[in-house]
């Protein structure tokens, strides 16, 4: 039975099974696929979706949850592959390393998954991707801009714009908006390798756009209390101030700048690219700029029809991190057809068709909600269009938007 086992399609999924996920529909149900003998018995391609849903990074991962499911349910309404559905199995990474390594294993060894979208910080991904280079699954990273993530190995690519790309637009827009600002003041945290990766690019931005480097300030992802790095930037007099970090600290951090009374612009880097940071500063949120590696005012099908749903279930219009999870179950879904119309997926081993799915990934071009997209071969995505949005919150102070400027 064990030779058997490794010799047919390992993802295919009994009817028991089935039944079974239909009375569980919370993310974190863990559906693993089970084998047949029968090829004709396929009802349904298990793909990983390990992200945070849990922990100070569930205000980002959660995003990530609702544009998964959203792509699950508009493909399989088209066909999904070629007339088999996906079903997405979710596995909660959390906020740490220890985390994504637990998801990763449990998706690459229990569930028997395809391919694996996650996970949720570049943090953990420089020591959950390796787990699945070595096991040869292909991953497509949501929201991990930190560099070096394509060069974890030959499996792993990313659908997440670097930060060195994305970055200097708000910066740029800062000095549109505001052309005497002179100093700039940088606060980021230490702990998270994103945030370390992101807080070099601005700091390189600031110095190439001729201004001070007045002050740098560091913090960690699970601090409260930022009075005395927000009162040593204030009293170094900046007319700008970037803050990389998450949505809660970062949040945070608007919000008691603001209080001791500083009135200058603020930059808000990738971590507080989310709706989800609006109740954390509330009021105090208004006028934050944040570069965008997508815009729900993208003009194609697949960004109108994402964007339809988005607005059913939320009553507000998609984020980013909505949009690149939705970008990273598309691409294995329009991957995964390209390589059946080639070489029946129900004829290859599962070790077969991920190796044979992450080259049909490299090899293809996407219309997504982030426009058109493509990847190199090292797996760096390729995406020509960027924007900045700033907030603007409502006169009640709960409520607010991206708006995108020009």
């Amino acid at each position: 039975m064990k030779r058997l086992f490794t010799l047919i399609l390992p993802f295919l999924i009994t009817c028991a099974l089935v039944v079974a996920c239909d009375r569980a529909e919370t993310p974190t149900a863990s559906n693993t696929p089970a084998s047949s003998s029968n090829p004709s018995s396929i009802s349904a391609i298990p793909i990983g979706i390990a992200v945070a849903q849990t922990s100070n990074v569930a205000l980002l991962g959660q995003e990530q949850v609702i544009g998964a499911k959203i792509a699950e349910q508009l493909f399989n309404q088209k066909g999904g592959v070629n007339g088999t559905p996906i079903k997405l199995v979710f596995q909660d990474t959390a906020g740490d390393e220890q985390g994504a390594i637990n998801a990763f294993n449990t998706v690459i060894t229990q569930d028997k998954v395809v391919g694996i979208v996650g996970p949720t910080l570049s943090q953990q991904a420089f020591s959950a991707d390796p787990i699945a280079d070595r096991a040869k699954v292909p991953v497509l990273a949501p929201s991990n801009t930190a560099k070096g993530i394509p060069q974890i190995g030959e499996y792993i690519a990313r659908v997440s714009a670097p930060v060195a790309v994305v970055a200097p637009n708000a910066v740029k827009m800062a000095l549109k908006l505001d052309p005497k600002i002179k100093k700039v003041a940088v606060f980021y945290a230490q702990n998270d390798a994103f945030s370390k990766s992101e807080t070099g690019t601005f700091q390189e931005t600031v110095k190439a756009q001729g201004l001070e480097l007045v002050t740098v300030q560091k913090f960690q992802t699970t601090d409260t209390d930022f009075q005395s790095q927000a009162t040593n930037a204030i009293n170094a007099k900046p007319e700008l101030m970037i803050i990389s970090g998450l949505a809660a600290d970062g949040g945070n951090l608007v919000k008691q700048l603001r209080e001791l009374g500083y009135k200058g612009l603020i930059i808000g880097g990738n971590g507080l690219n989310t709706s989800n940071v609006l109740p954390v500063c509330k009021a105090l949120c208004d006028g934050i700029l944040i570069a965008q590696a997508y815009s729900p005012e993208l003009s194609n099908e697949v960004n109108a029809a994402f964007r339809q749903a988005y607005v059913a279930q939320n009553k507000k219009e998609p984020p980013q991190f909505s949009a690149q999870a939705f970008t990273g179950v598309q691409v294995f879904v329009e991957a995964l057809k390209s390589l059946d119309n080639k070489t029946k997926l129900n004829t290859l081993s599962l070790e077969q068709l991920r190796t044979q799915l992450n080259r049909e990934i490299l090899a293809g071009k996407y219309s997504t909600p982030l426009g058109e997209i493509s990847f190199t071969p090292e797996g760096e995505i390729i995406q020509k269009d960027f924007y900045v949005a700033q907030i603007k919150m409502e006169p009640d102070g709960n409520n607010g938007k991206f708006n995108f400027l020009k």
